[in-house]
């Protein structure tokens, strides 16, 4: 019997990541449809996401101080163009979602539905304002509340200071840390089949099919510009970066990305899958170590979609027409406050009322939107958070081989 066991278990462990996710899907979805009250099920997914989320921020501050106290010089290139594509990528998705809403109008049923208006950002200025807060809070208290901008400022900070005063050992020993911790996340992930078993369990056994058929035009318009992103967008922003096909490598980063932050639906909770992901392609740990949870915070092509066909949606329910200058200006509006959207589930949502309010469109009206936005979001906003975190990993491939094209051995995919 013990030898059985083994046997089974070391076919398990031999198995293909990804193969074992699906079975956890597959098992998940069959448990949810046939004994959707057995709740221990959908224990390991709440073990797995608390672990992930636990784990991420201390592996991004030790990664990102080691990373920067070991740092070679002429990397800083690379920041820009990773940031500089974060952000086009951002501003056509948005734009993306301003046509296809234009081209297929969608309304909504916005009587009866409340949302949580104390929580939601009401301008432009309140985001940044919330942005500037957020940098410089505790660095304990940043780790602990996993407010990943004020981590990577102060790892920078605190990496520069060790390069400049550290000895080579004190490095060294950082540098340990962080591959210890590293080893923790590589642990934790093992565990992703049973997680997403339970994440799968919890979402059909709760949420059911009912949401395709209430709101499912406006589903399907939100899925289909997020996928419209993925498929176009951004292998047509790689194919020009590195003239060559983007596909092998967009589909890589997606199936081994993307899939996961589509049940963890948290893209601060990807952040060590696509660590892991970024290693496997062989990328610069001293450049993705940074790039990566810097793209959890400004790498939001998904919620710009989001924010902008959910308030163009709004527009064509209240009757306001929407001018070509005025859908440019919420373009450029849901560009810069999705760089505000928290990594976590249903960020972009509270976004939505600072676009609505382009349009004099009021609070209460908005934030009943929101409440559509998380009636809809356990399709919606897996999707969003896949999008954008496997766009992390694209964007941070296509950087560094932009800069190092013409080297030998920089096929990533």
């Amino acid at each position: 019997m013990k030898k059985v066991l083994s046997r089974v278990v070391g076919a398990w462990q031999g198995m293909n990541l990804m193969l074992r996710i699906v079975i956890g899907i597959a098992v998940g979805t069959v448990l949810a449809l046939t004994v959707p009250g057995f709740h221990p099920v959908a224990i390991p997914g709440i073990l797995f996401v608390g672990a992930l989320k636990a784990i991420a921020p201390v592996l991004v501050a030790v990664l990102v101080v080691s990373s920067v106290a070991r740092a070679r010089a002429g990397i800083g290139g690379r920041f820009r163009t990773v940031i500089g594509l974060y952000m086009v990528s951002t501003l056509l998705a948005a734009t993306l979602a301003v046509m296809a809403s234009r081209l297929l109008p969608v309304e909504m049923i916005l009587t009866g539905i409340s949302g949580a208006e104390s929580q939601a950002p009401q301008q432009l200025g309140d985001v940044f304002s919330t942005i500037a807060r957020n940098l410089m809070s505790n660095p304990v208290e940043a780790v602990a509340g996993a407010n990943y901008l004020s981590i990577l400022l102060w790892a920078i900070i605190i990496g520069l200071a060790l390069k400049k005063t550290a000895s080579p050992g004190t490095i060294d020993i950082v540098a340990e840390w962080a591959e210890t911790i590293s080893t923790v996340v590589r642990w934790v992930i093992q565990c992703a089949p049973f997680g997403i078993m339970g994440l799968v369990f919890s979402t059909v056994s709760e949420s059911g099919l009912h949401i395709f058929t209430t709101y499912g035009r406006l589903l399907l318009l939100l899925v289909g510009c997020m996928l419209l992103v993925a498929l176009v967008v951004n292998p047509l922003i790689v194919a020009v970066m590195l003239r060559r096909n983007p596909y092998p490598l967009v589909l890589r980063c997606l199936r081994e990305s993307a899939v996961s932050a589509f049940f963890t639906r948290s893209s601060a909770a990807n952040i060590p899958v696509n660590m892991a992901l970024c290693k496997s392609m062989g990328l610069d740990e001293n450049f993705y170590s940074v790039s990566i949870p810097l793209g959890c915070t400004i790498n939001m092509n998904g919620a710009a979609v989001t924010i902008t066909t959910m308030t163009m949606a709004t527009c064509y329910t209240m009757g306001i027409d929407v001018s070509l200058a005025s859908a440019l200006v919420l373009c450029i509006l849901a560009t810069l406050g999705a760089c505000g959207a928290s990594g976590v589930a249903g960020g972009s949502l509270l976004l939505i009322p600072m676009a609505c309010a382009l349009f004099g469109i009021s609070n209460d009206i908005a934030m009943q939107v929101v409440a559509v936005g998380f009636i809809i979001g356990v399709v919606q906003d897996s999707v969003e958070t896949a999008i954008n975190s496997s766009a992390d990993v694209i964007f941070t491939a296509t950087a560094e081989m932009y800069e190092r094209r013409g080297e030998v051995g920089t096929d990533l995919q």
